[in-house]
């Protein structure tokens, strides 16, 4: 979940800073854009040439005024009770999604299952966001288990948002105009990985070794400014599984280079190594040992 987290952070650093060079122009004209949303018509940041979503729009000022009220704040739980509020008392505003966008990124953290619930009032608003697909995804599928009565309908379920957000990306991210265009390509480059190391996983989980090396590498590929650790290792797992033990060695070496060593992926990835060393009959590359030091994504 932390990676998953990372990339609601990355967009809410982006929509601060917007939303304060546009806060008084629209406090001042209550149906004027929102903070940090695009003009209509406007080229939406990181999808060039690519018209962008109608931005949320208040149409009174005591709307606008409820919404920022319940934005402002940073406890989750008394965010999820304004958001709500906001809904019964204003049922048509288009301020609920991002209302409850926020709410998702401030649980996310601490309370799957909170995650789960506010994630799908996201997506009852807007069923293609696709942070909101990511992040229920990522959950659906970590917190499923075997003795679970509905295990296959939540993995597939999982496997679905994931596969959707990445056809998504590019037409319902809500990415407000004037984000600098690193921090856009950033966002959606974040989202994509994990899309992608969902599905990875849940292939891996099944078996399907050559989709799960597919679904991983493009997870990497995705991202390559911070490669997953996790999806790094999985990968060289599903190498393993495949009896490619040497080119899974440096995977895994790769993945023991960007995880700490205190960590449980760092201590994972060591031994993996030194299996994949003993099935291989090579020595383990230096990067095995090379604790969290920055290592390049693996191709």
């Amino acid at each position: 979940m932390k990676r998953t987290a990372l990339m609601g952070a990355v967009l809410a650093i982006a929509m601060a800073a917007s939303a304060q060079s546009n806060n008084q122009q629209s406090q001042t004209q209550p149906g004027a854009a929102q903070p940090g949303a695009a003009q209509p018509g406007a080229t939406q940041p990181g999808a060039t040439g690519a018209p962008a979503k109608h931005p949320p729009q208040a149409k009174t000022q005591p709307e606008f005024d409820a919404y920022n009220k319940a934005i402002g704040l940073n406890d989750p739980a008394a965010m999820e009770a304004a958001a709500n509020d906001f809904a019964t008392k204003f049922p048509d505003s288009e301020l609920r999604k991002p209302l409850y966008l926020t709410n998702l990124r401030l649980y996310q953290s601490t309370n799957p299952d909170k995650t789960i619930e506010i994630g799908r009032k996201v997506l009852a608003l807007d069923p293609d966001d696709p942070e909101a697909l990511v992040t229920v995804a990522s959950v659906l599928a970590e917190r499923t288990r075997d003795t679970d009565i509905d295990k296959d309908q939540r993995l597939d379920e999982a496997m679905k948002m994931a596969k959707r957000a990445t056809e998504t990306i590019n037409t319902d991210s809500d990415i407000p105009a004037g984000t600098p265009q690193d921090k856009a390509d950033a966002y959606k480059a974040l989202v994509v990985s994990n899309a992608y190391s969902i599905m990875g996983t849940l292939s891996y989980d099944k078996g399907d070794y050559a989709s799960a090396e597919t679904q991983l590498r493009k997870s990497i590929d995705a991202y390559p400014p911070q490669p997953d650790p996790v999806a790094v290792l999985r990968l060289a797992l599903t190498l393993d599984k495949q009896n490619r033990y040497p080119e899974a060695l440096d995977i895994a070496g790769q993945a023991a280079q960007i995880a700490p060593a205190s960590t449980q992926v760092g201590e994972l990835a060591r031994k993996e190594c030194d299996r994949l060393s003993q099935l291989s009959g090579k020595p383990k590359p230096a990067s095995c040992n090379a604790g969290a030091a920055a290592g390049a994504p693996p191709k």
